[in-house]
């Protein structure tokens, strides 16, 4: 899932003889960063400020780059979009060009000297700084509200910043810092904020959702919090995404299975199936210890759709360490799966390691795996026919409406699609689906 992007290519229209300030917020990476740009977005508005987040009118003076510097896909995707503004802005374009997020965090003073253009930039926790070159204060009785900029019917909570983790192949702690839980009170109040303007699920994130807590709590406190949001009135689903293996807390299992609005659905990334390589990225875990939390997650939450993330070709990766990874992929048949290419990212414990595996073999095993996983998807899909489900509708695309069941997290995972000429849905509402056929990632269905 990670550098998803979100900003429009094509002509910027000239914007010279604005009588107000207009802001623009381009947003490139994960759902976090999406967090991120909601709330800076809040701020602006709250300051009274005249601001969009991926215009498609292209009216605005200003521009605000949210960059990602996740791995080197995201960073030169990042890059691109910085160098098309600034040609925007040498082109008299646009007026002022800000960039903030990972990639501004992580290699601030090269992009200054590379990209002079950019009137300045600003680290992951500097919005403070960023909202005085509008001339705008952070507003404190802000926090726990916020603009969204997804659907109406969902949005993404953060409930903490930054990550203690030691992984070898991570840069998160560079550009995030440690992590830092966010109170119950002020992540209920957002809740509770959500439902009245009509949001009926919200997926919860972090850099690691599972150490949610142990620094303002002195515990693990995630079900605590799944227990008080689950009791937010309006909130239909609510869902976990990246929950670390490695001190899992296992009660969350027994309040997702006793709470009808909790969804019967975990992303939990584990990176490889390989004892030696969990080793050597640092995870703290073994296969045998990550098979059993499986079952037990299995037995505990009967039903429970597991997403999960690997990475193919870290150092050290030997074709032997793969196909043990093949193996686990096979055995545990994940209802999810992504696979990336390991990234050689500077300043991180793995850097210190040769670059071993070719760039083809990275790849080849990543296509690999994804061929294996849609061959499981494929079988667990079919599974599925004529069974009924609870489905979320998301959008009508294509004469179909498009939703997805409690297993399904938007743009990662399955959709089912619903013949718009046979069946009425409203966008937002939750509806009855009979699956009728399936493919390897969407399910076809009709209203019960």
């Amino acid at each position: 899932m990670f550098a998803n992007i979100f900003y429009k290519r094509g002509e910027i229209l000239k914007t010279k003889g604005l009588k107000k300030d207009k802001v623009n917020v381009v947003t490139l990476g994960c759902s976090k960063n999406l967090v991120d740009s909601e709330v800076m977005i809040t701020q602006l508005r709250g300051n009274d400020i005249d601001v969009t987040h991926e215009s498609e009118k292209d009216d605005s003076n200003i521009i605000v780059v949210n960059t990602c510097g996740f791995i080197d896909n995201a960073k030169q995707e990042s890059i691109d979009t910085i160098l098309r503004y600034a040609d925007a802005k040498d082109e008299g374009i646009i007026e002022k060009l800000y960039v903030t997020g990972c990639l501004s965090q992580r290699y601030r003073d090269d992009l200054e000297k590379e990209i002079p253009q950019v009137d300045a930039f600003f680290g992951t926790m500097e919005l403070p700084l960023l909202l005085k070159k509008f001339n705008a204060d952070y507003k404190h009785e802000l926090v726990g509200e916020r603009v969204t900029t997804t659907a109406n019917h969902f949005a993404y909570m953060k409930i903490a910043e930054g990550c203690d983790r030691p992984c070898s192949f991570c840069a998160i702690p560079i550009m995030r810092g440690k992590h830092v839980s966010r109170p119950i009170e002020e992540l209920v109040k957002e809740a509770r904020n959500m439902a009245r303007n009509g949001t009926k699920e919200i997926l919860l994130i972090a850099q690691d959702s599972t150490y949610y807590g142990l620094d303002i709590y002195k515990k693990r406190n995630l079900a605590e919090l799944l227990k008080q949001l689950s009791d937010v009135e309006g909130i239909e689903w609510i869902r976990l995404h990246y929950a670390f293996p490695t001190g899992f807390p296992e009660d969350i299992l027994d309040v997702m299975a006793e709470r009808d609005n909790i969804c019967n659905y975990l992303d939990m990334p584990l990176q490889h199936g390989s004892t030696k390589m969990l080793k050597l990225m640092r995870r703290g875990t073994t296969r045998e210890k990550q098979e059993a939390l499986i079952e037990r997650i299995r037995e505990k939450v009967p039903g429970i759709a597991l997403r999960t993330t690997l990475i193919a070709g870290h150092p050290g990766e030997t074709e032997e360490d793969f196909q043990e990874m093949m193996d686990f992929v096979r055995n545990t048949r994940f209802d999810r799966l992504g696979v990336f290419p390991y990234s050689h990212e500077e300043n991180t414990h793995a850097f210190s390691f040769e670059d071993d595996v070719p760039d083809e073999i990275k790849q080849e095993r990543t296509d690999a795996v994804m061929e294996l996983q849609t061959q499981i998807s494929q079988e667990l899909n079919q599974e599925k026919i004529g069974k009924t489900f609870k489905v979320l509708i998301d959008k009508k695309e294509g004469g179909f409406f498009v939703g997805r069941t409690e297993h399904d997290s938007p743009e990662v995972d399955n959709e089912v699609l619903i013949d718009a000429t046979e069946n009425y849905a409203r966008i937002g509402d939750f509806v009855e689906v009979e699956i009728a056929d399936a493919t390897e990632f969407d399910l076809y269905g009709n209203l019960k």
